[in-house]
């Protein structure tokens, strides 16, 4: 059994670092940090995504990026969070070092990624924009403490507290980024590709997947295989599915829905709207075993039917959980984080685990007859 909770364990750190591991290979494109914001752009095919973060030193009133090496006639992408949780991005331009206005035909369209910005923390503002011909895209930057009031997005600006002139360099793998450098910099920042949001979207998963893909079902497994041998498998059996596997999943649930934010969790779609029945069902599982195992019926003659619907109940969450996982990786990363599908290997793995996990369970019920008889002897 020990081989086997390892090598189960070995199997799902595969999955969990796949998902990082993904988001990073191929990616090409590169970052650049003030004191005051970091800019990342990270290349898709013909598209570019660009994100702007504030660092905290000051309270982001907005943040705005252009393409060029000067403020005149250069497009410009402005963005600023609004009290309702929305975000408004402005497509501008100036013909000199005035404020500029919105332009009616950018040049390039930019979309705003509202699953991916958030108006909270220090404020992450994310768009996507057509890929042009550059390799080292030339950028202007400014920073502005004084939030425009509106969400109209030809609303005034107030004067930037912080502006300059960098580039970035989209061929470069993101794995590889060095500390950012140049006058205008200060080099804080690290050379990780994802953002605070998609930080949120792994944890949630890695934690959720160990929870609920894991340790459920190795509690499981050591209650259908342990309990005709010793009287103490029920130890184990809650420590595995209560005492660890609840403040994992308790985590897990707590990330999805800090991942989901402000914006995010008004789109209840079905792997969001599973996750909160399969939770549910936890906890109402959980409850009903502690209700089993410390108020017995007395005088029973035979083994009590909530005894066969807690059985019942913890394979259905399992099940349950399986294709929340499978929903997760197939529907939910892909279309929330912007960065594609997971690598292949994902959904073999996960098809390795379903068919693991029903076979490890039908060797368990061999000992069905020796336990019934255990009982039986018990009770007379």
């Amino acid at each position: 059994m020990g081989y086997i909770f390892f090598s189960v364990f070995s199997l799902f750190a595969l999955v969990s670092g796949s998902f990082t591991e993904h988001s990073k290979r191929d990616v090409t494109g590169d970052f650049k940090c003030t004191s005051n914001m970091c800019i990342a752009a990270i290349v898709n095919d013909s598209t570019v995504q660009y994100t702007l973060t504030g660092t905290g030193k000051h309270t982001v009133g907005w943040m705005g990026m252009g393409f060029g090496t000067q403020m005149s006639n250069t497009p410009m992408v402005i963005m600023w969070g609004n009290s309702d949780g929305t975000i408004t991005l402005s497509q501008r331009q100036a013909p000199t070092e005035v404020m500029p206005t919105v332009v009616a035909n950018p040049p390039r369209i930019a979309t705003l990624s509202n699953t991916l910005s958030t108006t909270s923390g220090n404020a992450t503002f994310v768009y996507t924009i057509p890929a042009n011909s550059d390799t080292e895209q030339s950028i202007i930057f400014a920073f502005g403490t004084t939030n425009p009031g509106s969400s109209d997005g030809s609303a005034t600006l107030q004067q930037h507290l912080d502006s300059g002139v960098t580039s970035l360099d989209l061929t470069k793998p993101f794995s590889a980024s060095s500390t950012p450098s140049g006058s205008d910099f200060d080099g804080s920042s690290s050379a990780d590709p994802l953002t605070h949001y998609h930080h949120m979207v792994v944890a949630h998963a890695v934690l959720s997947v160990v929870g609920f893909a894991l340790l459920l079902p190795c509690g499981v497994l050591l209650a259908r295989y342990l309990r005709t041998f010793t009287p103490t498998w029920y130890t184990g059996h809650w420590i595995a599915q209560f005492g660890i596997a609840g403040p994992i999943i308790l985590a897990g649930i707590v990330m999805g829905f800090k991942a989901a934010g402000p914006l995010r969790y008004k789109i209840m779609d079905d792997h969001k709207k599973t996750g909160i029945v399969v939770f549910a069902l936890y906890l109402t599982q959980c409850i009903i075993g502690t209700v089993i195992h410390y108020a017995k019926p007395k005088n029973a003659t035979s083994r009590p039917p909530q005894n066969y619907f807690h059985a019942v109940l913890g394979l259905a969450i399992i099940g349950l959980s399986m294709y929340q996982i499978r929903t997760g990786y197939r529907t939910e990363w892909p279309n929330f984080t912007e960065l594609g599908p997971v690598p292949s290997g994902v959904n073999v793995l996960w098809v390795v685990w379903v068919i693991i996990l029903p076979v490890l369970y039908a060797v368990g019920l061999l000992f069905l007859k020796k336990q019934y008889r255990q009982e039986e002897e018990s009770q007379k």
